[in-house]
């Protein structure tokens, strides 16, 4: 048996050794109280005479045992892992396995196959400050000996990251919940999933959660519908509407507990041109009925009679009941060509919605020069005329974004994921949108997938786009190694937003600049460089706060 203690960026794919972890500053991982510390042990079985897969017990020692969480690091099908035209950065491009599901570990052992290298995740969590080594050991099932042995070091700064200073929100998708453990929407065990899998969004430092006030009209393919997941309940009597947010409250109850600081309103109008309402139910004298849709145009005048009564109710409960950030959305990434209608649909509740933060995903310049979005959330491989132009916009990635920018495909390497902290604090922007927390649909919903076999949405979307986070048995969420990294970027933007209002921003910004060179396209793939800047912040906000 081979094994290699490596850190939390490198991806172990099975045939090549991975590159062993370095010592940064005397420690293998090191962060602020709170901070999740990860580190890996990648292990090679040889062939031989023994089953496929064999199993291993897993043993770890010292004063970190009680905060460690261990996870066998899966490989998942990826049918389109890259673009035809992929850069030279993807770790792979053609179909196969990769690693990215964590399998918490139920007990001390774990199955892994023998002939390629497999890898073990350990999550720290909360624990003292000062510096710890934690050992972990490896042997077989049946009491023999010891086949090897690793000592990590770990430092614990004696401080807390301040909180996220900007919004991160990835779409949270109630009905993919509802679906996937066949459970009735919003009954009792629907609640449950949903702050669990909210709470292993919060372990993602999200910040703001898209709230199904109506079922959000969002990768729905036209003339279709997802399944109704609607908090605002809306009847209508002697031609009046009433609305109850009655569930609605209960969901701010939960999001306000878990931390969240910020919720968006689902999309007014739908998707890629707004020409249409999103679904939505009221209820009548005669029942349920699927009063709005596709089936309705965006400037109905019956819409817009729900809307005076419906925006105002929502903006007044909420400035009463929630403390946090409200988002409104209009519609989703309305193209240059859409300009008109996406104007008439803003027209049917601008009044409404005056003084209100409304944010949308566009990425022409052009376009947002002309004010139709008041707070435009950019792609990150269309945000350089905005940089040029002195504009600081939120950013997105998703699909299309594939070609030289950061993203967390699975295909990808980690740092690829985790710079995006250090690229949001060095553009100052006040919001990053992803689209797919738990995306467990084909494209368009057309069908529901099960993520554990399907990451690629169906077949058109590159692995690891539509989701971060894998539903497991009996309601549990289970993590992804892209969930964890883009929470170390996250980290890594709190630490930098500290030592800028410690020192100056000037400063913190050039510890990870990369000379001057770093931009939303352009950056370095060197792991060590990368751990060493961070703990090179470190050290300065510690000098720092020393210095009183």
């Amino acid at each position: 048996m081979q094994s290699v203690l490596i850190d939390s960026l490198e991806k172990v794919l099975g045939a090549d050794s991975p590159r062993p972890a370095t010592l940064i500053g005397g420690a293998h991982a090191s962060g602020f109280l709170g901070e999740v510390l990860s580190l890996q042990i990648a292990v090679r079985l040889d062939d031989g005479a023994s089953p496929d897969p064999s199993s291993l017990r897993v043993r770890l020692s010292g004063d970190l045992v009680d905060r460690a969480r261990v996870h066998a690091v899966r490989r998942v099908p990826v049918s389109h892992p890259a673009p035809e035209d992929a850069d030279e950065h993807y770790l792979a491009t053609t179909p196969g396995e990769y690693p990215d599901l964590l399998e918490p570990l139920a007990d001390e052992t774990v199955e892994l196959g023998r002939g390629i290298w497999e890898a073990l995740w350990i999550d720290v969590v909360d624990a003292e400050p000062g510096t710890h080594e934690l050992t972990i050991a490896l042997s077989d099932t049946e009491g023999g000996p010891v086949l090897a042995e690793h000592t990590a070091t770990l430092l614990v700064h004696p401080h807390a990251l301040p909180p996220l200073t900007i919004t991160n929100t990835h779409w949270f998708h109630a009905d993919s919940l509802s679906t996937y453990y066949d459970t009735p929407v919003f009954s009792e065990r629907h609640w449950e999933l949903i702050e669990a899998f909210l709470a292993s969004a919060r372990e993602m430092d999200v910040t703001s959660v898209l709230t199904p006030t109506w079922t959000p009209p969002l990768d729905t393919a036209e003339g279709t519908t997802r399944p109704f997941v609607q908090l605002v309940g809306i009847r209508e009597e002697q031609g009046e509407y009433i609305v109850d947010l009655t569930l609605l409250d209960r969901w701010l109850g939960i999001c306000e507990h878990l931390g969240f600081t910020g919720i968006e309103i689902a999309h007014l109008f739908t998707q890629w041109g707004a020409q249409h309402t999103p679904a939505i139910q009221v209820e009548t004298a005669d029942g349920l009925e699927h009063r709005f849709g596709w089936h309705v145009p965006a400037t109905s005048p019956e819409y817009r009679r729900l809307l005076e009564t419906l925006v105002p109710a929502l903006r007044s409960h909420l400035e009463e009941h929630w403390g946090g950030q409200v988002l409104w959305h209009i519609s989703d990434e309305p193209h240059e060509d859409q300009l008109e209608p996406y104007r008439a649909a803003k027209a049917q509740v601008a009044d409404l919605l005056e003084g209100a933060d409304v944010v949308d995903a566009l990425s022409s310049l052009a376009f947002a020069e002309q004010g139709v979005v008041d707070t435009p959330i950019v792609a990150t491989n269309h945000v350089g005329p905005f940089l040029e132009a002195g504009r600081r916009p939120w950013v997105y990635y998703c699909v299309s974004q594939n070609r030289d920018v950061a993203n967390r495909f699975i295909a990808q390497p980690s740092v690829r994921n985790r710079v995006l902290g250090r690229q949001l604090f060095a553009f100052d922007a006040p919001g990053f949108l992803h689209w797919g927390f738990n995306f467990w649909w084909a494209q368009f919903a057309l069908r529901p997938i099960d993520p554990f076999e399907d990451t690629c949405a169906g077949g058109p979307f590159f692995g690891g786009d539509s989701f971060a986070v894998y539903p497991g048995p009996g309601g549990t969420p289970w993590l992804s190694l892209r969930h964890r990294v883009f929470a170390q970027a996250m980290a890594d933007h709190r630490a930098l937003t500290w030592l800028a209002e410690l020192t100056d921003r000037p400063s913190a910004v050039a510890l990870v600049d990369e000379g001057g060179t770093l931009t939303y396209s352009s950056f370095s793939y060197d792991v060590e460089q990368h751990l060493a800047a961070r703990r090179a912040v470190d050290e300065r906000i510690l000098a720092a706060l020393a210095a009183g």
